[in-house]
């Protein structure tokens, strides 16, 4: 194993005193604590967002915590959900009277300890909203969930959920909002390579040389087969038509797009993927309204891609654009 770290056991710890070093304007942690709150926290009369979940996929989630999008990111140990204090902790420190709203990837783990957490922070009077994103449409269920996972359209979910909070809506309307994105959101990836737990040391899956795993998850989850490497027009094909049968589109409808690289992918090979998607959006009369293309949601040193698209109305027309400030994102 390869690794630029020191001890395996303190690789999250030491990132995330490194974020705050870095980013001192948007973030500071919690003592005693795996989260990354605004520096301005708590924001009275605004409502919060708080998300996470393991690390390793960075710029998730500790990435997006500013202005127009989180105030709070939680870290787990690498591909683990966080426990259900720091998580509690969180909400207690970004709760600025108008309740939190929890954005949680459809993870098990995740599931059942952001639930504890909302609990506890209700018995503290503080009201807590919670939306599940499950955006991946390769497979059904998984090693790490009861339905669909969620991958990198969670982070539409937190660029306009974030921006309705930050235009002064009520817990209700950025709940609704947010679901609203779940409910046009869709995504499918692929994997090059698989990646190396720091505690483990060893890939978590082994590919051949010329094998690429369409539709795995971003801990290395299995997908929905494995083949030989194609030209990437044909893997673009491939995930464009899951989403699609999953997500019929019209001809004259508008969406977002993402092409998100897994860590390990140039940004050349993104941007040939994203020219076949555009192409292949086009033929269908579907309009691209805006495009975004590089590494939102990774998996550790995984090569390999996914595509998400959102479809869009004119309210998350306007949401989308809204500016955001992060640590990750300058605009969004």
């Amino acid at each position: 194993m390869k690794k630029l770290i020191n001890n395996p056991e303190f690789v999250v710890e030491e990132m995330l005193e490194g974020i705050v070093m870095a980013h001192p304007q948007y973030v500071r942690k919690l003592e005693n604590e795996s989260v990354l709150v605004r520096t301005n926290s708590p924001i009275l009369g605004k409502v919060a967002l708080v998300s996470g979940g393991g690390s390793g996929h960075e710029p998730a989630h500790g990435g997006y915590v500013g202005s127009g999008m989180l105030n709070a990111a939680v870290a787990g140990a690498v591909f683990t959900s966080p426990t259900p204090n720091p998580i509690y902790e969180a909400v207690k420190a970004v709760d600025g009277g108008c309740g939190v709203l929890l954005v949680v990837k459809n993870y098990t783990g995740d599931i059942m300890n952001f639930e504890m957490a909302s609990e506890m922070a209700e018995m503290d009077g503080i009201k807590v909203e919670t939306v599940v994103v499950n955006d991946d449409v390769a497979v059904e269920n998984s090693l790490f969930t009861a339905g669909r996972r969620g991958i990198a359209g969670t982070v539409f979910v937190h660029k306009i959920a974030g921006a309705k909070a930050e235009a002064g809506a009520s817990l209700e309307e950025v709940k609704a909002v947010a679901q609203k994105v779940i409910a046009n959101v869709r995504s499918m990836g692929m994997a090059l390579t698989s990646c190396i737990v720091p505690a483990a040391g060893k890939p978590n899956f082994t590919l051949a040389e010329d094998e690429v795993e369409i539709g795995m998850g971003i801990h290395g989850e299995p997908g929905t087969h494995r083949e030989t490497l194609k030209p990437v027009d044909e893997v673009v094909d491939q995930l464009l038509s899951k989403i699609l049968a999953d997500m019929p589109l019209e001809s004259g409808s508008e969406v977002a797009v993402m092409v998100n690289g897994l860590a390990a992918t140039p940004l050349m090979e993104l941007y040939i993927a994203n020219r076949r998607v555009h192409k292949l959006l086009a033929e269908k009369g579907i309009k691209v309204y805006r495009t975004f293309v590089g590494e939102y949601m990774t998996a550790l040193e995984m090569a390999g891609f996914s595509v998400t698209l959102l479809k869009l109305d004119d309210e998350l027309k306007v949401l989308l654009d809204a500016p955001a400030d992060t640590p990750a994102l300058k605009v969004l």
